[in-house]
Order: structure tokens, then C-alpha cells, then sequence
């Protein structure tokens, strides 16, 4: 089976949304819900919300900021998007997936090899896509418990799971193509979105963190530095979606190793506060649950995902692992990561078994329907409202193999 990076094209989102009657309205509207206050979404209302941040120079619609010094992987300038709310000075983040790549094969998206995405850079109509592919950027009261607060998305275009730190030039093996300049620049850009952000929102009282797959990995990986580094936030949430940051003793290991050299990731753990095992990427879990222990943080991916079990496993592992060794080898590493997030209170997690789209990849990506838990009455919309209730316990959900389910 042919890997399939975690990003679609328009299209294919409606097509895949119709098809499996995913609790989506039409692509490309905001569910039917009305406006959060009445008017044409230009400027706030007489009489409705007052913010204690700025003024904007617009509201509900996206627009692109362009950090001076940021950029993508062929140098070209990196740029994220903007949403402000009239409602709410909350703050929804959310990391954009796509692959990661780490030698010549992988970041020049050679045929049959993983790739990551954007390695052009990012267009400027890019909200045109990921403005309806997550239910999280969507002003829908109906599939976004966030629909009414301020949004910023962290395009992806940097192969490093938005964490990199090294300029590196990869050689083609072969001989046959010139040698590749690829900027692992995931950390600075995230760094440099910091700054805009302290300068833009000097008061946060709820921040909400997201994305998945590499975006998932991202949104972890980056949580501390966001939480530390915007000291307005008063309360912070994280939801990592299907990019899970496994212990140490696990099938991961030879990626993190691998990353580790070429993203040149020691720098940025260095940073971390004492005690973090920078040989130990999975540590990020519990330091991030006793360094803000009144943050409620949050892992959810498909026990069968064969997507990030793929890019973990396949290259690292001779011989080659088949489909079901791959899934053998995620699902141990799985039950690490459950063990670890038991230790906290504040750690949770919600892992249903299968869903036939995308390689059970990306819980969140369109909508909802396949996530329910056969145990419970939850499915991940039910979870993001438990995560985002700090009136109730943080909850975790691990769904039992459901026969006749990925044959």
C-alpha cells in the first residue's frame, strides 16, 4: 500500500466528507450556525463582546502574517494565518500536518519514498483548504467546541514536524541529482509566531493547542515553548492528534535518533527545563504534565492508524516490517505511551480502534463520525468538550480490537 502523506486537496476533502456522511455541513460553509454577533463580520457590534487586546483590522476571515526572517524549507518566506474572533480573547493554535523527511530520498520526494508537504512553500490562498479540512477552524457551535475564539493555523512546509533546527544539504547516493539545500527551520518559525502573538494578544485566558500528525507532533513538541513563552495564558490545553511522542525502550527508537542528528533537535531539548532525558523524546509527556500542572493535555490517535506507524517503522527495520508487524510494533509502543500517561492526572487520552478512511490516520480531520468508542457513549467531539470542561476529571479512553473492523 502506498503511503499517503496526511494533506488532501479540496476536492478530495468534500468528496471524502460526502462519502462518508461525515457530520460536516458543505464544504466550504460554516455549518448553518449563525454569526457570533450580529453584522457582517467586518468590525465587533455595538454592545456585543469587548476584547482587552487591540483592535484588528478584521475580523472572522483569514489573514496571513508574514514573520520577518521565517521560511520554509527552500527558503522561501513562511507565513500563517490569522482569525480573529469578536467574541472571545481565547486563543485556538493549530499545527498543520503533512510528513516529515530526514535524508536525500525522503525530503526530495523521491517516487516511492516519504516527502513531506509544501516543499515549495505556502500560498497565500492556502486557508481556501485548511479553512474547512479541520472542524477546529470552523465557526460551527455544532463541530468546533472553540468555534467562537480567536484562531491562528501554523502551515507546514519544513519536513521537521514544525520542531527543526538545522540548514542541511542532503546528497543524492546515486550520483544522479545535484545535492539538496533543505532548511529544517520548524522551531524558529514557531518562535518567531511567539513574538507576533505577544504583541497581538496581551491577554490570553484560555489557549488551545492542536494539530495532527506532524502537526500533532508539533503541537506537543512546541507546547512548552508556547506556554512559556506567552506568559498571558492563564489556562492551556493540548490535543496532539495522531502524532504520539512514544518513550524511550520502544520500535521508535531509530527515528528519534535519526531526527534527532539531521533536525539537530539537542539544541532546542537543551532548552528544556532540568531534568528532561534529551535521549528520551517521550519524557516531553510527563514534563509537560508536572511543568504546568493545571494544563489539561491530551493524545488521540487509531490504535491501526498505518500511517505514522509507517513513517515510525518502515525505513528503520531490515527487513523490511510487513503491515502486520508494523501495526505489532505501534501497538506496543502504544501501551508505553498509555503506562506513561496514567502517571497523571493531567495527562489523557482517547483511542478508538479503526476508521476505513485515510488509513485510520488523523481523528480530527473533517469531522467527527468513525471516532466513537464502542465501550463508551464519547466519540472525539465529546473529548475535546471534556478536555476543554476544567470543571470535570480529564478523561481517557482506549477502545478494545472490534471484530470485523480493518480486514
Amino acid at each position: 500500500m502506498p503511503l499517503r502523506p496526511a494533506f488532501f486537496s479540496s476536492r478530495l476533502a468534500c468528496a471524502a466528507a460526502l462519502a462518508l456522511a461525515l457530520p460536516l455541513a458543505a464544504c466550504g460553509d460554516d455549518g448553518g450556525d449563525p454569526p457570533l454577533t450580529p453584522g457582517d463580520g467586518g468590525t465587533p457590534d455595538a454592545g456585543a463582546f469587548v476584547s482587552a487586546n487591540p483592535p484588528r483590522e478584521g475580523y472572522r476571515r483569514w489573514i496571513k502574517i508574514e514573520p520577518p526572517g521565517a521560511v520554509c524549507s527552500d527558503g522561501s518566506q513562511y507565513k500563517f494565518f490569522v482569525n480573529f474572533s469578536t467574541a472571545s480573547d481565547n486563543l485556538l493554535i493549530d499545527y498543520e500536518p503533512g510528513g516529515a523527511c530526514w535524508d536525500y530520498p525522503s525530503c526530495s520526494g523521491q517516487t516511492g519514498i516519504m516527502g513531506a508537504a509544501n516543499p515549495n512553500g505556502i500560498p497565500d490562498d492556502h486557508m481556501n483548504l485548511w479553512g474547512i479540512a479541520s472542524p477546529l477552524l470552523r465557526r460551527s457551535r455544532s463541530l468546533n467546541p472553540a468555534w467562537d475564539w480567536n484562531m491562528i493555523f501554523m502551515p507546514y512546509c519544513t519536513g521537521d514536524v514544525h520542531t527543526g533546527n538545522n540548514d542541511i544539504t542532503y546528497t543524492d547516493e546515486t550520483g544522479a541529482n545535484p545535492p539538496l539545500l533543505f532548511r529544517h527551520r520548524g522551531h524558529d518559525n514557531t518562535m518567531k509566531a511567539i513574538d507576533w502573538i505577544n504583541e497581538n494578544f496581551p491577554t490570553i485566558p484560555r489557549m488551545f493547542v492542536t494539530g495532527c500528525s506532524a502537526g500533532g507532533v508539533g503541537s506537543q513538541v512546541n507546547y512548552y515553548f508556547l506556554r512559556s513563552g506567552l506568559p498571558q495564558v492563564q489556562h492551556g490545553y493540548l490535543l496532539n492528534d495522531s502524532g504520539p511522542v512514544f518513550p524511550e525502550g520502544g520500535f521508535s527508537d531509530p527515528l528519534h535518533a535519526k531526527i534527532r542528528v539531521s533536525w539537530n533537535v539537542d539544541p532546542i531539548l537543551d532548552t528544556l527545563p532540568a531534568g528532561f532525558d534529551v535521549n528520551d523524546f517521550g519524557a516531553i509527556n510527563t514534563l509537560l504534565a508536572d511543568q504546568f500542572p493545571n494544563d489539561r493535555l491530551s493524545v488521540t490517535f487509531f490504535r491501526r492508524d498505518y500511517n505514522f506507524s509507517v513513517y515510525s517503522y518502515r525505513r528503520f527495520y531490515t527487513p523490511e516490517p510487513t503491515k502486520d508487524e508494523i501495526h505489532a510494533m505501534f501497538w506496543q509502543d502504544t501501551q508505553n505511551l498509555v503506562a506513561m500517561y496514567d502517571t497523571r492526572d493531567n495527562l489523557g487520552y482517547y483511542i478508538p480502534y479503526f476508521r476505513d478512511f485515510n488509513d485510520s490516520h488523523c481523528t480530527s480531520v473533517l469531522g467527527y463520525g468513525g471516532t466513537d468508542i464502542a465501550e463508551s457513549s464519547v466519540d472525539l467531539l465529546g473529548y475535546i468538550q471534556n478536555l476543554l470542561d476544567d470543571s470535570v476529571p480529564l478523561a481517557s479512553y482506549l477502545e478494545s480490537p472490534q471484530p470485523g473492523e480493518d480486514l
